[in-house]
């Protein structure tokens, strides 16, 4: 079984998110996705609409999801690889080579994302009215 591990926020689920997972999953047999905690978010400084519990509820209900996880540190990344023994890690490629030390431990892999969709966008849209 090859498994595959990626993480993020997932706050204003939307069709870029979708298709992030749907790629993540085409790569592997099992999709592991830790979602930010709502302590990890506020150290990070982001404020979500949606509580972890509400986030990692819309993840589970999504059929390329397997299993969701909670990320409380950025420092937990290779602890979870070795522990779910995840043979891939995916993000997308606006983190590219932020996680390659992961590479002594699987494979790493920055997917392009949807263009013209992110929270950031959906939320400087809600503000301005549009």
């Amino acid at each position: 079984m090859r498994r595959i591990l990626t993480y993020g926020t997932f706050d204003l689920l939307h069709y870029g998110h979708i298709n992030l997972l749907r790629r993540a999953k085409a790569m592997g047999d099992y999709l592991i996705v830790g979602v930010s905690t709502d302590e990890f978010n506020a150290l990070k400084g982001k404020n979500c609409y949606f509580s972890y519990e509400e986030r990692k509820a819309m993840l589970e209900a999504i059929r390329h999801v397997d299993m969701v996880i909670p990320e409380f540190s950025w420092d937990q990344k290779i602890e979870d690889v070795k522990n779910f023994k995840a043979d891939v890690f995916v993000m997308g490629d606006d983190w590219t080579s932020k996680f390659d030390f992961l590479a002594d431990y699987c494979k790493v892999e920055y997917l392009g994302r949807t263009p013209e969709i992110s929270t950031s966008v959906i939320k400087q849209d809600l503000l301005s009215g549009r």
